[in-house]
C-alpha cells in the first residue's frame, strides 16, 4: 500500500510539472553586446613624398570599393586629383600601403580643373563604379561648394543640384562659412542616394564651437539618386575640449565625415583644433549618430530659435585613448574614414586617414590607422 501511494505521488508530481509547462524551454535573454572599436595599426606615408609628379598630401577623403583603395587631395592648385592605392593589414597590422595611380578630375568641356575652382574634401566610389566627390568652394572667394559624379578616369559625368542655403550668400550673416561645409560625404546604406553634411554650421544658424559655444548645429543632407538635395536632420558638434594655449587663439570643431552602416544610421567623426599645441592641437573622436527621430529641418531658414528634435549621438571611440601609440604622441588632422575588408575573425575593419595640410602651417603626418570594430547596432 505504501509503495501504490509513491507511486501515486511521483505521477501526480509529473503531472502538475507538465501541466505548468508549455512544452517549451525559454532560453535566457541576452544583453545586447557594446560596440567597441579596437586600434591595431599606425602607417606614417614619407612626407615631401613625389608620386608622378605630384606631392603626395592633403589627403582628406578615402574610400575602399572592390578590393581597391582611394583617397582624394585636398589641393585647390593643379592638378585636381585623386590616388588610388593598394592596401594590406590584418588584426597584427599594416603589411602594404602602396599608391598605385593618380586621376586628375576634369570640367564637363573634357579639360583638367585650373587652381582655385576646388577645394576637394571626400570621395565615395558608386555602386556603379562612378565617383561621386566633394568640395568646399571658396566662399571668401564667392565659389560655391559643389558635389559632382565622375568615372574612375576622372571624366566629368554630373553635378548635384545644390539648394541656395548652401551657396555663397550677399547677406553677411546668411550661408555657409569659408571651409566649413562639404566636408562630410556617404553613400546610403541602402544604396538610395547619398548623404552629406556641413563642418560648421550654416551663418544663420548658429556660432562656430568654442571651449565655451556648446550648441552647435550642422545639417546632414540627405541627396536622392538624381542628385536632388531632400530632407536635413540637425547633428550637435560639441565644444571644443581644450583651449588655445601660448598666445594663439584658434579654437574650432567641426564634423568631418559620415559613414552610413544602417538606415538612417551614422559612423561620424568631428574633429576639433586648439592652436598652440606641439602634438598637433587636435581632438578626434568618432560617434555612432542616429537620425531616426530626428526633426527634418530642411525647410527651417534659421535653426536659431527654431523647435526641432536633433540626431542622436553616443561616443565609439576617442583618439586620445590611443595617443601615447601613435608617432610622436600626434592625433593628427584626421578627416577621412571608410569600411574595409572583414578581419579574419569577423569583425568590421576601418581605416582613417589624416589631412596634412601639406606641412603649410606646422610639421604634420601623412598618417593612416586602421581599427578593429565590433558589435556596431
Amino acid at each position: 500500500m505504501r509503495l501504490l501511494s509513491i507511486v501515486f505521488s511521483a505521477f501526480f508530481l509529473i503531472f502538475l510539472a507538465c501541466s505548468s509547462s508549455s512544452g517549451k524551454v525559454e532560453k535566457p535573454k541576452l544583453e545586447p553586446k557594446e560596440t567597441s572599436i579596437n586600434f591595431i595599426d599606425e602607417y606614417i606615408f614619407p612626407e615631401k613624398e613625389f608620386f608622378k609628379n605630384t606631392l603626395v598630401g592633403g589627403l582628406s577623403g578615402i574610400d575602399y570599393h572592390n578590393g581597391k583603395w582611394y583617397f582624394i587631395c585636398d589641393d585647390s592648385k593643379a592638378p585636381v586629383r585623386f590616388y588610388t592605392a593598394e592596401i594590406d593589414y590584418d588584426l597584427e597590422g599594416f603589411n602594404i600601403l602602396n599608391l598605385t595611380d593618380v586621376v586628375e578630375f576634369k570640367e564637363e568641356n573634357g579639360q583638367p580643373l585650373e587652381s582655385g575652382v576646388a577645394d576637394p574634401e571626400s570621395i565615395r566610389i558608386t555602386k556603379n563604379n562612378t565617383i561621386v566627390w566633394s568640395s568646399e568652394g571658396g566662399i571668401n572667394n564667392g565659389i560655391n561648394p559643389f558635389i559632382r559624379e565622375s568615372s574612375l578616369s576622372g571624366d566629368y559625368i554630373r553635378s548635384f543640384t545644390l539648394s541656395n542655403k548652401f551657396k555663397v550668400s550677399s547677406e553677411e550673416n546668411i550661408g555657409p562659412r569659408n571651409n566649413g561645409v562639404f566636408e562630410a560625404l556617404s553613400l546610403d546604406a541602402n544604396a538610395r542616394g547619398y548623404w552629406t553634411a556641413t563642418e560648421l554650421p550654416l551663418k544663420q544658424d548658429g556660432a562656430v564651437p568654442t571651449t565655451t559655444e556648446a550648441i552647435t548645429p550642422v545639417r546632414i543632407v540627405n541627396i536622392d539618386e538624381e542628385g536632388n538635395f531632400g530632407k536635413e536632420f540637425v547633428h550637435e558638434l560639441n565644444s571644443v575640449p581644450k583651449p588655445a594655449i601660448n598666445d594663439t587663439n584658434i579654437e574650432v570643431n567641426g564634423l568631418v565625415e559620415l559613414l552610413a552602416f544602417d538606415t538612417n544610421k551614422f559612423l561620424a567623426l568631428e574633429r576639433s583644433f586648439s592652436s598652440g599645441y606641439t602634438n598637433g592641437g587636435n581632438t578626434v573622436k568618432i560617434y555612432s549618430v542616429d537620425i531616426s527621430n530626428a526633426t527634418n529641418v530642411s525647410g527651417v531658414s534659421s535653426l536659431e530659435g527654431a523647435v526641432y528634435t536633433a540626431s542622436t549621438k553616443k561616443l565609439l571611440f576617442d583618439f586620445e585613448s590611443i595617443r601615447s601609440k601613435l608617432t610622436n604622441g600626434i592625433v593628427d588632422n584626421i578627416e577621412g574614414i571608410t569600411f574595409g575588408p572583414d578581419f579574419k575573425n569577423g569583425n568590421r575593419s576601418l581605416v582613417v586617414i589624416a589631412d596634412n595640410n601639406f606641412s603649410s602651417f606646422a610639421p604634420q603626418l601623412n598618417q593612416f590607422i586602421v581599427l578593429e570594430l565590433e558589435n556596431l547596432e
